[in-house]
């Protein structure tokens, strides 16, 4: 039976939506799999655990249209100590924007990485309003797709899926709007101040 290794890249992995997505993945995969969170200190052990496995699937969000740095810095790692036996990969992306096209030019990033190191390229789930999804009842259509990008690894035939809330977008904003000033207001910080280009020292 294949093995997929499942890597946490969320720079928050301990409490974040990626642990959530990468948990119910587990859950729907018909292949066993293991679950590790990346940090600052275990980028040997986690190239050493890929020789092991048939698949590795990167469950991170969106950071700045990219990949976020916790991620990044264990490609580098990867790329210098890379496994004899190079699994096949795939990506997890969840980005807070409505939009899931918007994990694009991230996604390519993997696959570029994959490209000049030897990693076959399989499967891609790209989801938008990445947060929000999760606590609404569109939640099942989430659970659609991480079955269906179970099934595509097991196959061994990479697929290219997305989900997001069927909203429009006006709703969507004025929804998302709201909660980040009433999680601002819950912080002590006012809507004024989440939209200067200030940062604290």
């Amino acid at each position: 039976m294949d093995k997929v290794m499942i890597l946490n890249g969320s720079p928050r992995a301990p409490r974040s939506n990626s642990k959530e997505y990468a948990r119910w993945f587990a859950q729907v995969c018909p292949s066993e799999t293991e679950t590790y969170a990346i940090t600052r200190d275990n980028h040997l052990e986690l190239c050493r655990a890929a020789e092991h496995c048939d698949h590795l699937l990167l469950v991170f969000p969106l950071y700045a249209d990219g990949i976020p740095v916790t991620l990044l810095n264990f490609l580098k790692t990867l790329e210098e100590h890379p496994p004899r036996h190079k699994p096949t990969v795939s990506v997890l992306i969840n980005c807070g924007f409505l939009e899931p096209e918007q994990n694009e030019v991230a996604v390519s990033m993997v696959e570029l990485f994959c490209k000049a190191n030897g990693y076959p390229f399989g499967s891609v789930l790209s989801i938008g309003s990445g947060e929000a999804i999760l606590n609404t009842p569109f939640r099942g259509l989430v659970g659609r797709k991480l079955k269906q990008l179970a099934a595509s690894m097991a196959r061994g035939k990479g697929r290219r899926l997305k989900v997001t809330m069927p909203l429009p977008k006006g709703l969507f904003l004025k929804a998302s709007t709201s909660y980040w000033e009433n999680y601002g207001k819950r912080n002590g910080v006012t809507k004024a101040q989440m939209e200067t280009m200030d940062i604290e020292a």
